[in-house]
Formats: C-alpha cells, sequence, structure tokens
C-alpha cells in the first residue's frame, strides 16, 4: 500500500467516468484534400463522411478557410478530413486562402491530390512539395461522372507525368469510395500511432503525482488538455494517479506512507516542486512530455543546452499553439519572457506568435522556444522542427526551456529514459 489519502479511489471513479474517450484533434490521422477550385474537393470530403460537412457549389471558390470535420474511419480510427480551398485561387484574398490551404499541408498526415485537367502543372508542384515533406499522397480524379469516358484519358496523362496511376472517383461511386478508403489505410504512415505521454517514467502499480496548479489558464471547474490526456495514460497503464496544487504539494507528501515513484508538475511550478522532490522519486513536467510527444525531444534538449549560452544581445522567438486573449500572468506572453530577461538579461529581444502564425524565415532568431503544443498534431509540429532544422536555428519548448534556466535540466526525466 502507497497510503494515498482518503477519497482517492473515489477520485479516480470519478475521473474514469468523466468524458475523456473522445480523442482531440491534435492526436487525429489529418487527411487533407487538395486541388484546383471546383475540382471536386467538398463532395468527395460529404461523400466520405457520409455528411453534408463542406459547402457543395458550382462557382469556385466557394470553401475559403480550411474546414475540419473530426470522425471515425473505419480501418483507422480517429481521422480529422481537412477541405482546403484551392490552390489556384486568385486575387489579394485568394493569396490569403492560398497561404492558409499550404498551412494546412504541413498537418496533413494524408493527403488526397486532385487531377482535373490536362493543364497539370500546379498539382504536380504539390505532388513534389508532399513528397519532399515524406507526406503520403493518394492521387485522384473526381467527379468522373461529368466526364465523357470516366475520366480514363485524364487517367493515362496524370499517371504519365506522375509516375503513379491516379484513382478515378466521383461522389456518387461507392465503390470508388471505397477504393479510396482502402488506399486511406494503405497510406496509413507506419510512425503514425504515436508515442506514450508517459513512456518508460513509469509502469502499472507505480504511484504517480501529478502537481497541477489551477491558475487563470485553467478556470474554475476545468482542467487543460495536457493534464487531462496524461491523467488517461496513467490510468491506462494501470499507475495509481494523486493530484494535488502545487500549494498543497509538501502535506500531500507527508500523508504518503512512501515516496510517489515519478512526479509531473506544471513547468512553471518547477522551482516551488523540485525542492519538496524525495530523492528517489524521477521528476518531469506536462511540457517535457509533450516535447517528446508532439515533437522532437533529442532537438529540444539541443536547443535547452543552447539557451544556457545566450547573452542579452540575442533574439528569440517564443511560440505558443493556442490563440487564446493574453491573460494576467500568462506563461508563454509574461512569465517565459520575465524568467528570460532576467536570467539573460532585460535587454533581450524576445517576439510572441500564436496559432498557427509562424515566420517563414527564423535565421533572424537564436533560438525558438515552442509550447508544448497539445493543440496540434505531431506532424505539423515536425514540420516546424523540419523548418528550425533547415535554417539551422536551435529550438527547445517551455518545460525544457524553464528547467534549463532553473540549473535542474539534469535532474529532469525525460519519457524516453
Amino acid at each position: 500500500m502507497t497510503g494515498l489519502p482518503a477519497g482517492a479511489d473515489e477520485v479516480r471513479r470519478e475521473i474514469l467516468q468523466l468524458s475523456l474517450n473522445d480523442t482531440t484533434r491534435g492526436n487525429r490521422l489529418h487527411i487533407g484534400l487538395f486541388g484546383r477550385r471546383n475540382a471536386g474537393k467538398s463532395s468527395l470530403i460529404n461523400a466520405l463522411t457520409g455528411q453534408s460537412v463542406a459547402t457543395v457549389s458550382e462557382v469556385p471558390g466557394t470553401t475559403t478557410d480550411p474546414v475540419y470535420k473530426a470522425m471515425e474511419l473505419h480501418g483507422i480510427g480517429p481521422v480529422v478530413f481537412i477541405d482546403t480551398a484551392g490552390f489556384d485561387d486568385e486575387g489579394t484574398l485568394g493569396k490569403l486562402r492560398v497561404e492558409k490551404t499550404e498551412r494546412a499541408a504541413r498537418e496533413t498526415d494524408i493527403a488526397l491530390l486532385l487531377f482535373s485537367g490536362l493543364d497539370m502543372a500546379e498539382e504536380l508542384a504539390w505532388l513534389e512539395v508532399f513528397r519532399r515533406q515524406k507526406t503520403p499522397v493518394i492521387l485522384l480524379i473526381s467527379r468522373t461522372d461529368e466526364l465523357p469516358d470516366g475520366g480514363r484519358d485524364l487517367q493515362a496523362a496524370v499517371e504519365q507525368a506522375a509516375g503513379e496511376k491516379p484513382l478515378l472517383v466521383s461522389a456518387g461511386d461507392r465503390p470508388g469510395l471505397d477504393r479510396v478508403r482502402q488506399e486511406l489505410i494503405r497510406a496509413l504512415p507506419e510512425d503514425f500511432e504515436q508515442p506514450s505521454i508517459t513512456g518508460e517514467l513509469c509502469q502499472a502499480g507505480d504511484l504517480v503525482l501529478l502537481v497541477m496548479p489551477q491558475d487563470i489558464q485553467a478556470p474554475k471547474g476545468r482542467l487543460i488538455l495536457p493534464q487531462v490526456q496524461t491523467l488517461r495514460e496513467l490510468l491506462d497503464k494501470g499507475c495509481q494517479a494523486l493530484c494535488c496544487t502545487t500549494d498543497r504539494l509538501a502535506d500531500t507528501l507527508a500523508r504518503l506512507k512512501e515516496p510517489p515513484q515519478l512526479i509531473i508538475t506544471d513547468s512553471q511550478a518547477f522551482k516551488a516542486v523540485y525542492p519538496l522532490k524525495p530523492a528517489r522519486t524521477k521528476l518531469t513536467s506536462f511540457s517535457v512530455l509533450f516535447a517528446a510527444f508532439k515533437g522532437d525531444i533529442a532537438y529540444f534538449l539541443t536547443g535547452a543546452e543552447v539557451l544556457l549560452h545566450l547573452t542579452a544581445s540575442a533574439h528569440i522567438l517564443i511560440a505558443e499553439a493556442c490563440t487564446h486573449k493574453p491573460l494576467q500572468e500568462d506563461i508563454g506572453r509574461v512569465k517565459l519572457p520575465r524568467l528570460l530577461r532576467k536570467q539573460l538579461g532585460a535587454d533581450l529581444s524576445v517576439d510572441i506568435v500564436s496559432g498557427k502564425d509562424f515566420p517563414a524565415d527564423l535565421t533572424g532568431y537564436d533560438l525558438v522556444i515552442h509550447c508544448g503544443a497539445c493543440m496540434f498534431n505531431r506532424k505539423y509540429v515536425l514540420s516546424r522542427v523540419q523548418q528550425c532544422q533547415e535554417q539551422q536555428v536551435p529550438m527547445t519548448n517551455y518545460g525544457l526551456a524553464i528547467a534549463a534556466l532553473l540549473g535542474i535540466l539534469d535532474k529532469v526525466s525525460l519519457p524516453n529514459g
């Protein structure tokens, strides 16, 4: 027995009864549909989902911002279909729409690329982009019911130009839709199964203590997403998960007959939690866990070490996945910049971006510090990592950066051991 405080079993049962089974969009396979305006993308996505998800019109350019539809796909599981604007859109607004289509491409795990005519230069250019990004691509000719030969001549032309035979499909063609679904299963990336959040840090039967500050970023009645997902995994692993807030940590540890095998805290609380950590207990944070779950923790660790050698003349970019209105004592917009300037110098230059705003040119920065990215899928985070690597800009994440600044980076346990 670990001597859990009274009521812990009831808390465990209540957590199990919460609606934690819903797969968040960031953890779903992203399937993007790409093609020219009026190529049949919206009709196809409606046919594949069996729902009227996207607006269908004969007017080119009806789809503006990407449309996201989460659903379960037989043989694959939880997915998100992305209906994008035509990549041949024109004008000032058209350029903005195409930019959003390009962003959608970076988070796409499998691309459905629709060809709609013999002038296929743009489609072939996009095909090259996907191949360079190592994104599986399924070539399609849609709306074949409207073509005099059922699309066979176009199919031959695309095969000759692309080196791959496209599928023929239309919204009302059930056998064709079934073939698309089969190809989606076949194209499923081998590494799509996301790593465990906690990795080798804990196993069945371990007591794991989660220190979860309930501040302005976690309004009353809510837990933030990384806390929820980590809790769920611990319960699935058969761990004994115990939660407390930072101010109750000392009292919680005193009530235990044995120390926990692992403490997972909010990175902001490292300074308060580390001195109270039992000697035999491993320590990590939600952000550190998500550095491996969503990104490239080896690259992030190198970036955290680079941070220790920066000076006040450095230029740092902080990237947040969330787009909420700035809050008092916000971690990314207030606390982290303050800690950076305290450690590196008051004249440190810090830029902050949020959501999917991310500079194409990063060469002016000495370091990028990213949040845990619980709102993004792994593919999109890795595309940002790749962008930093290609431009030779170090990158780390909130948890590793805070641990480095506090001088405990080597004391923090990583999920990959």
